[in-house]
């Protein structure tokens, strides 16, 4: 330990002297004689030394300088981990993703379980779009055998935040085949069960976890419980363990929230309809509480996009593939269409990807003239909603409030096609107000008033749109959906211009469902949601509160 700790102050003293000479050398003459001298003098440098060296210079903004320090460094000493991951890491930031891939995929040839590598590699890959050569990356220290419990854990949040629920779940399974016992890696497998319909599984899971681990409520496991089936009868149970978690002092506030809301979704289930509101009242008044959403900006941001001027110039068409964007108010009925239509075999549902705020954002302060800017734009959102897996033509992002930016979306794709959602208002509503959400965006489905809102707020802002652009939006309403599902869909199917072949994917079956949905998006189209809000008329007269129609 002693010897290790002086080596280490050895290492810093040296490139401190190395650096210090370098600097001197840049002020008092040339600069590119000053960096053959320090390359000199590494060429029998340590590894540390080079290493300081190369992450100082970083830190100066000198990456040129840098990426030869590293170079050097890598080439001297071969075996370096930190050297080569630092040299692909500078060569991704420089914005030469080729080099940078280049380096790590030769490295990884001869070191398949190095971690750090496989998933910088897999970041690289994400950055571009090409999210199943990412999973592949992050995969393949897996498949000779288990890794240690934190780097699977890590695997496992890399791969959903990617999106690729399956292949988290692959190397989940694998590991508890395998013997893994720590309860967390169980709840990451009941909750990717979740996504993926594997809802028999997910119980088994979700019991191994609270049955091994004290804290183990505290991982959303009531709320993923809940929402594994439709209860029929009080005495599942379900309705105690609900009720003896509550009955907890030390359950955490925010546990207990998702707690009583899941009590209050299984009474609802089975038609006590007063319990329900009982419970959920408790769960509503506790989550808007430690909210932060604010009305009053809300407001304002409707305001400014209905006095904002039309983009001045729309960029080509994209050639071979149509963006549709489905949206509308969250729990409109966007989970279960885009689900239908991607049963079409030249659809890609992409669920809800969240890149068109990230490009709104940056787009916001740049000129109408910087025609590059919005290319660049584009292409980005492109390569995230392409990515690597699919030949369709037609890809889908269902972020319901991409209706924010809809006068973008038609600035940038010409021909997208907008698929607008509406439902009765007081269903939606409730459906929203029924719903524990794991984001601060839904804050405002905690309170009837701030719901009533957004609700106001939608409207306003699609009929803006339908006037300016008519010919790209089509509205669908959630009844006539559930009613007449079959007829809905072939109608949406001929106005997207879909070649007329039948369905071949099972709806949920071919990727994850990470919304509220998840559950009920597998299930045959059913139609008791519709008019849902008058089981409760009696018990929340704040529905009445609710703007049925324009606004």
């Amino acid at each position: 330990m002693t010897g290790a700790a002086g080596n280490s102050r050895h290492a810093t003293t040296g490139a401190q002297a190395l650096l210090a000479a370098y600097r001197q050398a840049s002020v008092l003459g040339s600069v590119a004689a000053a960096r053959r001298q320090l390359l000199d003098q590494l060429a029998t440098a340590n590894e540390q030394d080079c290493l300081a060296c190369g992450r100082a210079l970083v830190l100066d903004g000198q990456f040129e300088t840098a990426l030869e320090v590293f170079a050097r460094g890598a080439t001297r000493h071969v075996g370096s981990a930190e050297l080569q991951l630092g040299l692909a890491g500078l060569c991704w930031q420089m914005q030469r993703p080729d080099e940078a891939e280049h380096l790590l995929r030769q490295w990884l040839s001869n070191h398949p379980r190095d971690i750090p590598a496989s998933f910088l590699l897999a970041r690289l890959l994400r950055e571009q779009g090409r999210v199943q050569a990412a999973a592949e990356a992050v995969l393949r220290p897996f498949e000779p055998g288990p890794q240690d419990t934190d780097t699977l854990i890590q695997a496992i949040e890399l791969l959903d935040d990617y999106g690729r629920p399956s292949e988290a779940s692959l190397i989940c399974e694998a590991a508890i085949a395998a013997g893994e016992k720590d309860p967390r890696v169980h709840a990451y497998a009941g909750m990717l069960g979740i996504q993926l319909g594997q809802f028999q599984r997910v119980r088994e899971r979700y019991e191994f976890a609270l049955a091994n681990d004290a804290n183990a409520l505290e991982w959303n496991i009531p709320i993923g419980l809940s929402g594994l089936q439709r209860y029929k009868e009080a005495e599942h149970p379900d309705f105690a363990l609900f009720r003896a978690a509550l009955a907890r002092p030390e359950l955490s506030d925010k546990a207990r929230t998702t707690t009583l809301f899941a009590l209050g979704k299984a009474y609802d289930d089975i038609g006590d309809y007063a319990r329900a509101t009982r419970y959920l009242r408790d769960a509503n008044a506790r989550a808007h509480a430690t909210g932060s959403w604010s009305r009053k900006h809300w407001k304002r941001l409707i305001e400014a996009r209905l006095a904002a001027a039309p983009y001045p110039f729309a960029l080509p068409a994209p050639a071979g593939w149509i963006p549709v964007f489905v949206v509308g108010v969250p729990r409109s009925g966007t989970t279960l269409l885009a689900e239908l239509l991607a049963r079409h075999p030249m659809v890609c549902n992409r669920g809800e990807l969240g890149w068109l705020k990230v490009i709104a954002e940056r787009l916001s302060t740049a000129r109408f003239d910087q025609r590059s800017a919005f290319e660049e734009a584009a292409a980005l959102y492109a390569t995230q909603l392409r990515q690597d897996d699919s030949n369709a033509r037609w890809f889908i992002d269902k972020q319901p409030l991409n209706l924010l930016h809809v006068d973008l979306v038609l600035s940038l794709w010409p021909n997208a096609r907008i698929i607008h959602c509406e439902r009765d208002a007081r269903d939606t509503a409730l459906s929203l107000w029924t719903q524990s959400f794991h984001d601060q965006a839904h804050d405002y489905a905690y309170d009837f008033d701030d719901i009533a809102a957004v609700i106001q707020g939608c409207r306003r802002l699609m009929a803006h749109w339908g006037k300016r652009y008519p010919d790209s939006i089509r509205t669908v309403g959630y009844e006539a959906l559930v009613t007449a599902p079959a007829e809905t869909i072939s109608a949406l199917a001929s106005w997207l211009g879909l070649p007329d072949q039948e369905a071949t994917t099972p709806p949920g079956k071919h990727h994850g469902i990470s919304t509220a949905s998840a559950w009920q998006a597998r299930q045959p189209v059913y139609t008791r949601s519709a008019g849902r809000w008058r089981d409760y008329a009696g018990y929340l007269p704040e529905l009445s509160r609710i703007p049925r129609a324009g606004g």
